[in-house]
């Protein structure tokens, strides 16, 4: 079996070499880069299995990096941070971020995360449904063989985790869900993050259906106390 490729982004090089080190150790073929603007370049000629992306970087940022990558493939992303803002971190997980960690980090804990994140990537989410790739309801059609949404007839852009979020509620309708449910089965049951993560993406979720300015027999609602669940109107 061939081994797994990881592609460092990252400007300060004594980081990346330490990083490289660990992986080339376990196992790894790495290559790094250090300035976002070759970072495209590297993500299409080295073509890894999984990117660490710093998030200051110079040329380019680690988010738009991240949005372009995201345009184009779903290869997991850890993005590595120097600020504890839990904005900071959400804002990384809605353009696509599979995980986040923060400097200073242990690199046994980000060989850790690194596998979680791929053995995520190689395995199907769990769901309570069967595994299909399409949901819909009246006036809202997901489909996650195109990552598409449709509401209201209107397709809509949405991230790729607010979109497995939304599919995953409506696949499972009038059904409540804690915060650390919709973490396990969307981000799956070894992810890292805050429980926080879910409600921004509800929140973004919910100004993008609120800004149609249109009526729908569904709602996604809040369950005090409790969590969230996809409600549709008895018949």
């Amino acid at each position: 079996m061939a081994a797994k490729k990881i592609l460092i982004v990252d400007d300060d090089r004594s980081i990346s070499e330490l990083v490289s080190l660990y992986f080339t150790k376990e196992g790894y073929e790495v290559s790094a880069c250090y300035d976002g603007s070759e970072a495209l370049d590297a993500f299409h000629s080295f073509e890894p299995d999984l990117i660490l992306l710093d998030l200051m970087l110079p040329g380019v940022d680690g988010y738009d990096i991240c949005r372009e990558i995201r345009k184009e493939s779903q290869v997991p992303i850890i993005m590595l941070t120097a600020r504890g803002d839990t904005l900071d971190k959400v804002v990384g997980l809605e353009l696509g971020a599979d995980d986040y960690v923060q400097k200073p980090f242990d690199a046994k804990e980000l060989v850790a995360r690194v596998k979680a994140v791929l053995r995520r990537a190689q395995s199907p989410r769990p769901a309570l449904q069967d595994n299909k790739e399409r949901v819909e309801h009246e006036g809202l059609i997901v489909d996650k063989g195109s990552y598409t949404v449709e509401i209201g007839g209107k397709t809509i852009e949405m991230p790729p985790k607010e979109l497995e979020l939304l599919f995953f509620l409506a696949s499972n309708p009038d059904r409540v869900f804690t915060r650390e449910q919709l973490l396990g089965h969307v981000w799956g049951y070894d992810f890292f993050g805050e429980s926080r993560t879910v409600d921004v993406h509800i929140k973004r979720i919910r100004e993008k259906i609120d800004d149609l300015g249109i009526d729908l027999p569904w709602s996604i609602k809040t369950v005090w106390g409790v969590g969230y669940k996809f409600e549709t109107e008895s018949e």
